[in-house]
């Protein structure tokens, strides 16, 4: 037993002295140290995985493609217009002071003064006169003349006939006559009409427009009186015509003529 214990004591020295640190000098303790301090450790990084999100298959739809219409579309050509040239009226120039008158006769008032060098564009002619309806460079409005007053370059018969005398509207001031009555004696016939009372400013008389048979030609005959008080006329009218006689009667103030009237229940000729 004394043996066992000391075997069993040797072995456990020999255990201990197997686990206990070597005795180092103090250099190399110092060294150990100073390598323990100044050495960096490596650190090794294990990568984590990297996911890939594994994307959703979203499906294309599928489209049908709708057919463009093209529309027809029919084409209508025009015809070019080729402009007809400018017609030149005739010129006309004032060869002496004179009236614009608002018909082709003298028995029209006057519509303006006219002064020689005065200038203008024929426009009209009247059928049954030779006067020019010509409107004026300084002047507003058309008028008439006596071919006598001016003198006209170009053709004249290029210009057609008018109907309308009147240069301006008619007048708002006074009517045409009343109780307007022809009588017939032979080859003579008179014509009698109301008075119309005016103004003296404004008074001007009456205007008859009439047509009347002479030697078998249905002539134009204008005829005015200066004033209000003549109430009556008297003229030749005969048969053989083509026509037939008869016309209208206007009061007449400075600013132009009534509304026509006409003389109604003309007497045939015998």
């Amino acid at each position: 037993m004394r043996q066992l214990a000391v075997i069993f004591m040797i072995l456990s020295l020999l255990a201990v002295s197997c686990s206990a640190p070597f005795l180092l000098s103090p250099q190399d303790a110092a060294t150990q140290t100073a390598s323990a301090w100044t050495t960096t450790p490596t650190i090794t990084i294990t990568p984590s995985p990297t996911f890939t999100d594994t994307p959703t298959i979203t499906p294309t739809p599928t489209f049908t493609a709708t057919p463009s219409i093209t529309p027809t579309f029919t084409l209508t050509l025009t015809p070019t217009i080729s402009p007809s040239p400018t017609f030149d009226f005739p010129k006309a120039v004032v060869n002496k002071t004179a009236f614009c008158r608002y018909g082709p006769a003298q028995a029209y008032l006057p519509a303006g003064d006219l002064y020689a060098g005065d200038t203008g564009t024929v426009r009209g002619r009247f059928q049954y006169s030779t006067w020019l309806q010509i409107k004026f460079d300084r002047l507003g409005y058309y008028c008439w003349v006596a071919p006598s007053v001016v003198d006209v370059t170009g053709d004249i018969k290029r210009i057609n006939f008018t109907t309308k005398l009147n240069a301006l509207n008619p007048s708002i001031y006074y009517k045409a006559p009343n109780n307007v009555v022809a009588t017939r004696n032979g080859k003579k016939v008179t014509i009698t009409w109301d008075q119309v009372h005016m103004t003296s400013d404004k008074d001007r008389g009456y205007l008859l427009d009439i047509f009347v048979c002479q030697k078998g030609n249905l002539l134009w005959w204008p005829v005015s009186f200066p004033d209000q008080y003549t109430t009556s006329y008297t003229v030749e009218d005969g048969s053989g015509c083509a026509g037939p006689s008869g016309g209208n009667i206007y009061t007449v103030e400075k600013h132009g003529f009534s509304d026509p009237k006409t003389i109604p229940n003309w007497p045939p000729a015998p």
